[in-house]
């Protein structure tokens, strides 16, 4: 087998979605060599949704379902699974995905609520968990829940479930950035805090004393505070192209963080797994099957997605 440990594999997710248009879209606009990709996809698969400026390695999976620009199949699920079971087996030095549809993952018998979590399935070693960090230049929320519906939120969100959530996010940035001391944000989970217990009480109960055992760990974390007032400084120093007042955000659950990142940079936040042997990207959207085979994506994400690897 070839030795793709430095190299970026990029997969190109549902073939009836937009991943392969914005895969080659984003490859011809950033033009790399052909030394540093690699594709897992398959030829018919990209053939359909345009051409690539420069000659990459393919490894080609194979795929005998019809190419139908919108559709959700389990033929085009698997295809998507089998991409990501691909990319682990190689071990590149980063992982990007274009998107998939998890339903139609899911109807081939699949039964995972995202990449996130299958990948997680195939690189997870020693009690190694994924984790979901989204990124627009220094703009970094983390989700200390992701695709778990709203109800569950509270039970989910237990003392040691964010103490080891802000552990490994520690330990990412130490190890993948370079940033010994980085400083966290935590959103509280209740409108207004809680309101010391009047309109909640997992503050109190649950996030002050986890944020009181991280300080003891020597990590650099505020008490939790009211999201709605909490991203405002934050997103006027993005946009104002100043340093923002912490290194990552922490989000209770999917909406509350990525409603702020969304609206001040749809186009150039990144959702990024984080730790892993293996850092994986992807752009922040979906498979877009309402203009799947249109020839209309809109590849920054993507081409954002693919960038973070080179630095």
């Amino acid at each position: 087998m070839n030795n793709y440990s430095e190299k970026i594999a990029i997969l190109t997710g549902d073939p009836n979605g937009i991943g392969a248009e914005i895969t080659i879209k984003a490859l011809n606009t950033l033009n790399l060599p052909s030394s540093k990709i690699v594709l897992i996809s398959n030829s018919r698969v990209i053939n359909t949704y345009g051409r690539l400026n420069i000659s990459y390695e393919i490894i080609d999976v194979d795929y005998s379902g019809k190419i139908i620009p919108g559709e959700i199949s389990k033929e085009a699920g698997d295809f998507s699974f089998k991409l990501l079971q691909k990319a682990c087996e190689i071990k590149p030095k980063y992982i990007v995905t274009a998107p998939i549809s998890k339903e139609a993952m899911n109807l081939a018998g699949h039964n995972y609520r995202g990449q996130t979590e299958v990948l997680e399935k195939f690189l997870a070693h020693n009690g190694q968990k994924a984790e979901m960090l989204f990124v627009s230049k220094d703009f970094r929320i983390l989700l200390l829940t992701r695709h778990i519906s709203l109800n569950k939120v509270s039970e989910t969100i237990t003392k040691e479930f964010v103490l080891e959530k802000v552990e490994r996010l520690r330990n990412h940035f130490q190890k993948k950035l370079n940033i010994n001391k980085p400083s966290f944000a935590l959103c509280a989970l209740n409108p207004h805090a809680g309101e010391n217990g009047i309109i909640g009480f997992e503050e109190e109960s649950v996030m002050t004393p986890a944020v009181e055992a991280l300080r003891e760990r020597g990590i650099n974390i505020t008490n939790p505070l009211p999201a709605d007032t909490l991203f405002i400084n934050g997103i006027k120093n993005y946009l104002n192209g100043n340093k923002l007042p912490y290194d990552c955000y922490i989000a209770c659950y999917h909406d509350q963080g990525l409603i702020p990142i969304k609206s001040v940079a749809s186009e150039k936040t990144v959702n990024m797994t984080i730790g892993l042997d293996i850092i994986r990207t992807s752009p922040c959207h979906g498979t877009a099957f309402d203009i799947a085979g249109k020839n209309m994506a809109n590849p920054e994400s993507m081409i954002e997605a693919i960038k973070t690897c080179l630095y």
